[in-house]
């Protein structure tokens, strides 16, 4: 048995909204959900291959790959090989 109160009110027919436009109902402790992606337009379960870009994440990382291609791509200065250092003991000193 539940205690009286102090649990949330449970909705049997909360209404979910998601951006595509697609709306169902479910159980939910919320009367209206509003969500960015469902079943309807999620790329596992339409075989779609799209890139869901959240707050710019993606044209942040392309960017990124841009910058680092140009940076490859330019040829690298040869560095100025040192000579190795090699310390020698003396054979009279311990």
């Amino acid at each position: 048995m539940a205690k009286e109160g102090i649990h949330p009110t449970y909705y049997a027919e909360a209404r979910v909204i998601c951006a595509c436009g697609n709306t169902f109902t479910t159980g939910s402790t919320m009367s209206e959900i509003k969500t960015d992606i469902c079943y309807n337009c999620h790329p596992f379960y339409t075989g779609e291959q799209r890139i869901v870009d959240t707050a710019g994440q993606v044209d942040r990382f392309m960017k990124r790959l841009q910058v680092g291609s140009s940076i490859r791509s330019t040829p690298r200065q040869e560095k100025k090989s040192r000579k190795p250092i090699i310390e020698t003991a003396d054979e009279g000193e311990e």
